[in-house]
């Protein structure tokens, strides 16, 4: 079947993609990680202590393959091993911000083996050689393998609603993917099957996409394209989500999925809180400086009250005050009607477009977190009247408030600021569903780099209302089966 010889083709061309990307990273970090050596080899060795001069070959190695682990683990992390897959500006971003955690690590433990605070200078150094080289290498790197690689040609079988929305999300990539060929599943399964297989031997397509399609419908697709190892990518229903988090049992001869009544044990709810605790009396202390300034800013800016208080909802519905530094005038609302900040908004106080800027007037939800109210990681609290009118649009908006609401979440880490509020939903739930330590941990690494990538949501509320708009828009275009 000539399907099976196309099959064959694509999977060597996957295994050779591979590689070369897995060759085009290593590379980035063998040159990263040989800027280090040689620094470590002519310069801190002499700098740490005295001793180190007389360290065995051996102990140089370990240094080396010490930071080599740490710029690996955080590179992985951060997304700078992601060639091909991100955006050129995101990989060189991503790469970059990993590279400086790595050398703060690394500046810690020799400023701890060295008994005092390491000499910064020539560590400064080395920081601007290895971002040269990763803006350098990574442009060129991703232009080889665009060129090597062309952008995926895929076939889109969509519903009744209009297809502007997802071929948008496609056509933001181009460099990866372009839609060649959609057909509507309403034609029939039996159509669409038979259109896929002759785009497949043509070669017009490598890849289908299933958009807005009913679980009835896609099922057959899916079948079809998996029996002939036809790569799928599908947008996900609100119970794919659910059961991407579902425990796998074998207590039958038969698999069984569990979806649990409860999101978090009460082992993972008890780590949770002390891991909120210890972490929010630690940021507490080391923000504290900076807190007291602003303070200090905001009230002689106009005499105003320091603290902006507004009701917001975390697990179950319960209501609470959620607190930061007031960033807008005294009298922004003083008809007391709650608006929505918005771009260039001119209720912002000079003070308040600096704290928003560097992201402190989000450091008195801290208090907020030691009292129970958040947690660290978690879905953004809303407003209840927000919460209102989203579940007048999906009633499966009130998923997300199984746990507490968070400093940060899921749907701020991996969407953007005009995700839609459904999209939110299901990468809110996707942490809900996938919980561990672990997640949490990564998750509060990864904020670190979202404060600074310029594409991160610029403010709660604003980000409310451009999303609720956009839901509209959808809904008045048709209803989608969740």
């Amino acid at each position: 079947m000539r399907i099976n010889t196309n099959e064959e083709k694509l999977r060597k061309l996957e295994t050779f993609k591979r590689l070369i990307n897995l060759s085009l990273t290593a590379i980035c970090l063998g040159l990263e990680i040989g800027v280090f050596a040689y620094h470590w080899l002519f310069h801190f060795k002499y700098s740490v202590v005295e001793e180190l001069r007389y360290f065995w070959f051996k102990g140089h190695l370990l240094e080396i393959a010490i930071y080599a682990f740490v710029l690996f683990l955080l590179s992985t992390m951060y997304g700078g091993m992601r060639l091909g897959y991100l955006k050129n500006a995101e990989v060189i971003f991503s790469q970059v911000f990993a590279t400086l955690m790595a050398n703060i690590f690394i500046y810690a433990e020799l400023s701890v083996m060295a008994y005092q605070l390491f000499i910064p200078d020539v560590f400064l150094v080395m920081m601007v050689e290895q971002i040269i080289i990763v803006i350098v290498y990574i442009n060129a790197a991703n232009r080889l393998y665009r060129a090597i690689f062309p952008p995926r040609r895929l076939l889109l079988v969509h519903g009744d609603r209009p297809i502007d929305g997802i071929c948008g999300k496609f056509e933001s990539r181009k460099d990866k993917y372009t839609i060649t060929k959609t057909i509507s599943v309403k034609e029939g399964v039996e159509q669409v099957c038979h259109v896929i297989r002759q785009a497949y031997e043509r070669g017009e397509c490598n890849g289908v996409v299933l958009g807005d399609i009913s679980v009835e419908e896609r099922t057959p697709l899916i079948k079809f394209c998996y029996g002939n190892s036809i790569r799928v990518y599908m947008v996900p229903k609100i119970t794919d989500v659910i059961l991407m988090g579902a425990e796998e049992l074998h207590v039958f001869d038969t698999p069984l999925l569990l979806t649990r009544e409860y999101s978090l044990t009460v082992e993972q709810r008890c780590i949770k809180r002390l891991m909120d605790i210890v972490c929010a009396l630690i940021l507490l202390l080391v923000t504290s400086p900076f807190m007291l300034v602003t303070a200090i800013a905001i009230k002689l800016y106009d005499g105003g009250p320091i603290l902006y208080k507004q009701m917001r909802c975390t697990q179950n519905q319960r209501k609470f005050y959620i607190m930061k530094f007031r960033s807008m005038r005294a009298d922004a609302e003083k008809d007391g009607v709650a608006r929505l900040a918005r771009k260039n908004d001119d209720r912002i106080t000079p003070i308040g477009k600096v704290i928003r800027k560097c992201r402190i007037d989000e450091l008195p939800q801290l208090i907020n977190i030691l009292k129970g109210d958040m947690s660290f990681v978690g879905p953004r609290p809303e407003r209840p009247e927000i919460i209102e009118k989203y579940v007048a649009l999906m009633p499966e908006f009130v998923y997300r408030m199984k746990v507490k609401a968070g400093l940060a979440g899921f749907a701020q880490i991996y969407g953007k600021y005009n995700t839609s509020p459904y999209d939110k939903l299901k990468l809110d739930l996707t942490y809900i569903e996938n919980y561990s330590v672990l997640l949490d941990v990564k998750l509060m690494l990864l904020t670190l780099k979202i404060l600074f990538w310029p594409d991160s949501t610029e403010g709660v509320e604003e980000e409310q209302i451009t999303a609720l708009r956009e839901e509209k828009q959808r809904r008045g275009e048709g209803e989608e089966n969740f």
